[in-house]
């Protein structure tokens, strides 16, 4: 079975920034699938799942009312290993291009005072589950890395040969 591009991603070199993880076409419609990673996996700690939660409504609520890109925006939600997000677009938008959308996004977070969005029992599957004051917190972390140190390229991984030359897979 073939090792999945995002396990081909180095994650000990692996820095904060926005990264395309894949392209795919549908139909007649170029997708983009964007790795928009917080924070340095296995070096730092990973996002509280409180505030990634939090992060999620408000950044998905932002997104699709956004007037530019709203139309474009297929999926957002956050990584298993809770490290960051994927941001799912039609289209094929640069990396730059998103970089300005997050930092708008996210610097909408850092500012944000109401209810967090879809917070009930009825609009949430587990609406306690949030923490608004981290989620500030961790947003202004990020809105920070991609103004002054942002990273777009992905590390590779070389897979280790047996010594007859076959690959290891780690998945």
């Amino acid at each position: 079975m073939d090792l999945i591009p995002s396990f081909q991603v180095d994650h000990t070199n692996l820095k904060p920034g926005i990264y395309v993880s894949r392209q795919d076409t549908v139909g007649q419609e170029r997708i983009t699938t964007f790795d928009i990673r917080m924070t340095a996996p296995n070096q730092e700690p990973a996002l509280a799942p409180a505030a990634i939660h939090t992060i999620e409504h408000i950044v998905a609520t932002f997104l699709r009312n956004d007037p530019e890109w709203k139309d474009s925006i297929i999926y957002w939600g956050p990584m298993g290993c809770l490290t960051g997000n994927y941001l799912i677009m039609k289209g094929e938008p640069t990396c730059q291009q998103v970089r300005e959308l997050m930092i708008e996004a996210f610097s909408y977070v850092v500012n944000y005072d109401k209810e967090v969005p879809g917070t009930t029992p009825s609009t949430c599957g587990n609406y306690l589950l949030h923490d608004l004051p981290m989620a500030k917190w961790e947003a202004k972390r990020y809105v920070e890395r991609l103004k002054n140190s942002f990273c777009c390229e992905y590390p590779g991984v070389e897979r280790p040969q047996d010594a007859t030359g076959k690959q290891f897979y780690d998945a």
